[in-house]
């Protein structure tokens, strides 16, 4: 007997004004749909599951309250907007999340009028949503603007910052605190929804006003308001919102649509800021992802029966790795070796260390300006601070880099991870400006890894270094299996090293592009032109006399760097007229990534568009010496495969 197909109400469902209307029953039907779409979507893309699962019945329930797109929905951070796409007219692209030319993994404006405001860093939707709300009343418009933080995002001083500013300003702006960890929440419960919907509901609100009148003539206005803040306070958490000028709301399940409902159709008429804090799980309604540590934060695919992902076996260990496990190792000898991170333990690999010596690791939370400065203390109090940071998320931290560390000459060792490139993540979390804006600042040591031996030996750089500070980069994923010394030892200071020797044509690579270097060298010794490769190390200082000597013995001279124009190659270039090596005879070009910000691909791709593999090496060289076929260059790439 065939059973016959429960319809799906999802399939009816385009934009956010098809769920409105619905019926309560309807729509946990949807929201259930949804979720299994997210499951089922990111087992074929990979992706961050656990944060959309976690929302999705606060995303079905916002959709069918508000107005979107007129009132605006801002997500923070992007990675938990899947429930969001999917109800907003791209359901029918969602399998192409995080692959070349399909849909961003964060919200995006340039692909929907729902995508407001692009977010993939943490802790800036009430700072924006501040912004909508001005420009709404600045314009005489009427609608809404919706803010949905993380507690994550909560630990960065720019949501105060912003929470501050708005309910000084008195804006009309409706918060919503999505508490997927209890770390704030008291336990949720009956008595909890009832005070939730009380306080939120038209007659408490009238009846706060009634009282505020009779109290406001006999000088008891400030007492009063006082005192019901810290009842409330009291009975439901939130008295620090509401002295930052919010009304607070909650704790609520944000799961449940019986509470969600009423509560969002109450708010939505409250003429002040308010904050709704909800409590939810991550990784709801998909065991695998409930049951794991990291609730299924970031996956690759996986199968939906067990959840098991599927990981290809490594060939060489990540370069996160090699830098916990090295600085492991030096912290078993050094007691003033510290290690700080914000809010990624794991994807730096600092829990290696933390592992080792828990009292010298710390998790700052998602709170770079902090961690940069908490670096510079310790390190002015003569610890040994190592600053793990992705590179797109140490920007974050400029200014405290500025201040608080380089002009006070403080050594404060800066690993900066997820270099160059990263693959689905696209611009947004691509390393492209580390080289330039770290390389500007007067004495600060700059390193680039080539491989995981050269990675470890930089740590050990780096610890070496106690009169200034210093930076080592290095890319995401597997090294390129080369043995790691058991005891790495130091660089010598601002000094490269060349790893072919030749006599045309000088590559001097910075960072790892050095293999896609060496692959370019023998392309064109196939066609008989000589190429030296070299291994810059150093992006400051400079090895100027190795760059003198290149320049001085080669008809061309090519740079390469995984990183902005600004960086490695203008620092070379800079040297070289200053020495007048420009003047005459040298022929010399920079690769660096393209003036663009490039959307998300497999890395080998977007390198390929970034013109910075091994055949794009090649044909410059043939390019600026004049000789040689480049027809034939990408011959040989076809028939590698490249």
């Amino acid at each position: 007997m065939t059973i016959p197909n429960t319809p799906r109400l999802l399939d009816d469902i385009t934009f956010p004004s098809d769920l409105r209307g619905r019926s309560r029953e309807e729509l946990k039907q949807i929201a259930d749909e949804v979720r299994q779409e997210v499951i089922e979507t990111v087992s074929v893309t990979g992706g961050h599951l656990g944060s959309g699962l976690g929302v999705v019945e606060l995303t079905v329930a916002i959709h069918a309250v508000f107005e979107t797109p007129d009132d605006k929905l801002i997500f923070d951070v992007g990675h938990q907007c899947y429930p969001h796409k999917i109800l907003t007219g791209r359901r029918d692209r969602i399998r192409t999340l995080r692959q070349g030319d399909g849909l961003s993994g964060f919200t995006k404006r340039a692909e929907s009028e729902y995508d407001p405001f692009g977010a993939a860093h943490a802790s800036t939707s009430i700072s924006a949503g501040h912004g909508f709300a001005k420009a709404r009343d600045l314009q005489g418009k009427d609608n809404h603007v919706i803010c949905v933080i993380g507690d994550g995002s909560m630990s960065a001083g720019m949501a105060y910052e912003a929470m501050n500013n708005a309910g000084h300003d008195d804006s009309r702006l409706i918060v919503i605190l999505n508490d997927n960890d209890m770390s704030i929440a008291p336990p949720v419960g009956a008595m909890s929804h009832y005070l939730s919907r009380l306080v939120s509901s038209r007659p408490y609100r009238g009846l706060r006003q009634l009282a505020k009148k009779m109290a406001r003539p006999i000088g008891l206005e400030s007492p009063a308001r006082k005192a019901e803040e810290y009842l409330r306070g009291f009975a439901m958490g939130g008295t620090l919102f509401e002295e930052l000028g919010f009304y607070y709301v909650g704790p609520i399940d944000g799961h449940d649509l019986d509470v969600l409902l009423p509560i969002l159709e109450n708010v939505r008429d409250v003429q002040r800021p308010i904050l709704i804090h909800a409590v939810t799980q991550k990784g709801k309604g998909y065991a695998p992802a409930e049951n794991s540590a990291d609730k299924y934060h970031g996956v690759s695919k996986f199968s939906v029966l067990s959840g098991e992902q599927k990981k290809p076996t490594p060939k060489a260990p990540a370069y996160q790795k090699v830098f916990g496990q090295t600085l492991t190792k030096l912290g078993e000898q050094d007691d003033k070796i510290v290690a700080i991170t914000a809010a990624m333990p794991s994807g730096t690999s600092t829990d290696i260390f933390g592992k080792a010596f828990p009292d010298r690791h710390f998790d700052v939370g998602i709170a770079e300006q902090h961690a940069v400065t908490f670096a510079a203390g310790l390190a002015a109090d003569g610890m040994r601070p190592f600053c793990a940071i992705y590179s797109t998320f140490l920007q974050r931290g400029y200014d405290q880099v500025v201040h608080d560390v380089a002009i006070q000459g403080l050594p404060v060792r800066f690993a900066i991870d997820r270099a160059g490139l990263v693959g689905a993540d696209g611009c947004t979390h691509a390393g492209s400006f580390d080289i330039g804006y770290l390389g500007a600042l007067p004495g600060m040591v700059c390193m680039a890894a080539s491989d995981e031996a050269e990675l470890a030996r930089m740590v050990v750089t780096a610890h070496q270094i106690d009169d200034a500070p210093s930076a080592f980069r290095y890319p995401r994923g597997e090294g390129l299996g080369v043995e790691i010394p058991e005891n790495p030892q130091a660089l010598e200071i601002g000094k490269g090293r060349v790893v072919r020797e030749g006599s045309s044509i000088a590559i001097l690579s910075y960072g790892a592009r050095l293999q896609e270097c060496l692959k370019a060298a023998d392309m064109l010794a196939a066609q008989g032109l000589s190429a030296t490769v070299a291994d810059a190390r150093f992006a400051k200082p400079l090895d100027t006399e190795l760059t003198e000597r290149l320049a001085r013995e080669h008809e061309v001279l090519i740079t390469i760097e995984e990183g902005a124009v600004g960086g490695y190659g203008a620092f070379v270039l800079q040297h070289l007229a200053s020495v007048g090596a420009l003047d005459h005879g040298l022929k010399i070009r920079t690769m660096t990534l393209p003036d663009i910000f490039q959307d998300q691909d497999t890395p080998y791709n977007m390198y390929e568009a970034a013109g910075l593999n091994a055949r794009h090496v090649a044909a410059m060289a043939i390019e600026a010496l004049g000789r040689g076929d480049v027809a034939e260059i990408e011959r040989i790439a076809a028939s590698a495969g490249r």
